[in-house]
């Protein structure tokens, strides 16, 4: 059973505005980081998406994934089950549902573990996500967040 070790964070200038999330991935002598960029989103998509990306790139089932993130938002929604809650409340009044559906459709295919560390505390491969994070943000490879800008344009996020 393979053991992962994944680093995630998101930003997001503006926020709302051009966004990105940085990963790193680490599995024995196994290195990886990954990153993208978005033309126009939130910080806590970005942080939850990067979660989902990392989970989504492993291609082992079963794997003990251990997730280290400095957001919040994530760990506790998921730590503190407040999530599962959401889900079974249809996920009324809360944001990001599209995201949070994906990251629940992943979730029961690892053995996960989270832990919240501070941003900016110089943790290396926290500041390395960051740096990716804004890296991707500030690039010219920019992506749509397709639902977040469907929410925004129709009016239900304001």
């Amino acid at each position: 059973m393979a053991q992962i070790t994944i680093y995630t964070d998101g930003a997001a200038k503006g926020n709302p505005g051009r966004g990105g999330y940085g990963i790193v991935m680490i599995s024995g002598n196994h290195y990886k980081e990954l990153s993208q960029g978005f033309r126009n989103t939130t910080n806590n998509r970005m942080e939850l998406l990067s979660v989902i990306v990392a989970l989504e790139t492993i291609k082992s089932a079963k794997s003990d994934v251990f997730i280290y993130s400095d957001s919040k938002y994530v760990v506790d929604a998921v730590d503190k089950k407040w999530v599962f809650d959401w889900q079974k409340k249809g996920f009324k009044g809360k944001k990001n549902i599209d995201l949070w559906q994906r990251f629940l459709r992943i979730y029961p295919k690892h053995n996960l573990k989270f832990f919240w560390v501070k941003g900016h505390a110089g943790n290396i491969h926290n500041e390395r996500c960051d740096v990716l994070a804004v890296q991707a943000a500030e690039s010219n490879n920019l992506l749509v967040d397709a639902a977040y800008e469907s929410e925004l344009s129709s009016g239900s996020l304001l």
